[in-house]
């Protein structure tokens, strides 16, 4: 099975619309959440978890033209990190801790293809021209979130945020390039990169009246700080082969 999951072909889609939140926490609440290879990217001693609301169209294998993919609603949870690579370089990215998608065929192939864990969830999601507002619903009601953002509005950055300054804040605005899984079976890192156009999200003040993955006592009793929301749509994005590096 984990042969499959190492994202062995390149995927194409269309994100309709993307809302990412972005948590400061204490480093050493996110540490026990790594993998051997990986370390968190940090700001002010903080480390950063990324909940990522995603209204994805088109998704298809890269060698099948648009028209034919799937559209679902994602939500992804995820823990910025760096990895070295054997050559030295240092790269930033994200860890996948758990993903819901209102799509059954999704979790399936995701769950084959991917170790990105997905669940399954319902969803209720009213756009206007002003306010985004999402409503998921999860079985186990680990991932509850009900989120509303102001599309229009001018935010300054929420209160008690880390970030000096939104330059700050935008290089924690994810999704970032690289995705990273662990491959026990080999101590190896699959290294997923993804290519985007026409990136340019910008800052939105959101309401979050439930996030049920920050009620988890673990992220309670450290108290996770909003530190960022940005909002960006109609952008085109493609995720290439799965690279995989054996760990020393």
């Amino acid at each position: 099975m984990y042969l499959l999951q190492r994202h062995r072909m390149p995927i194409k889609a269309w994100f309709k619309s993307s809302l990412v939140l972005a948590y400061a926490l204490p480093v050493h609440v996110l540490q026990p959440f790594l993998t051997p290879g990986l370390v968190l990217d940090t700001y002010k001693d903080f480390g950063f978890l990324a909940i990522a609301l995603v209204h994805t169209s088109e998704l298809r294998p890269g060698f099948v033209p648009r028209g034919i993919g799937i559209s679902f609603f994602l939500s992804g949870y995820r823990v910025f990190t760096r990895y070295k690579t054997r050559a030295g370089e240092s790269l930033r990215g994200l860890k996948v801790l758990r993903t819901d998608t209102n799509h059954r065929a999704m979790r399936f192939f995701g769950n084959m293809l991917t170790h990105y864990n997905y669940k399954l969830s319902s969803w209720k999601v009213h756009r206007t021209d002003q306010t985004y507002d999402i409503q998921i619903s999860t079985p186990d009601r680990k991932a509850d979130l009900h989120v509303e953002a102001d599309l229009h509005s001018d935010p300054g950055l929420p209160s008690g945020s880390p970030f000096d300054d939104f330059r700050d804040a935008q290089k924690f605005a994810g999704p970032l390039p690289f995705t990273f899984d662990y491959e026990l079976e080999t101590n190896s890192i699959i290294r997923v990169e993804g290519v985007r156009e026409e990136w340019n999200p910008r800052p939105v003040s959101v309401k979050v009246h439930r996030c049920g993955f920050l009620e988890q006592r673990v992220f309670c009793d450290a108290g996770a700080i909003l530190a960022n929301a940005f909002y960006l749509e109609n952008v085109p994005y493609t995720w290439r082969r799965g690279i995989r590096e054996s760990l020393s």
